[in-house]
């Protein structure tokens, strides 16, 4: 799975959204994007691909993270 696709997975879409999800949308959400997790760690031969298709999802939770504090009014730290 391209780390384009992977972006485009339900996670990314309602941690992006600036409307309300629920908890249970977020837990739905987390539980396939795990198994997409699973399967591209099975399915890729190569553990730097892994390694750094991983560390760009981080990258992007992170930066969505501070999206939300800063929307909240805690700044960008």
């Amino acid at each position: 799975m391209p780390m384009t696709e992977l972006l485009k997975t339900k996670i990314f879409r309602l941690l992006s959204e600036t409307s309300p999800v629920t908890n249970e949308e977020m837990e739905n959400a987390y539980g396939c994007f795990m198994e997409h997790m699973k399967v591209v760690s099975q399915s890729e031969n190569s553990c730097f691909k892994i390694f750094r298709m991983l560390n760009i999802a981080r990258i992007e939770l992170v930066f969505l993270q501070s999206l939300y504090r800063y929307e909240e009014g805690g700044g960008m730290s």
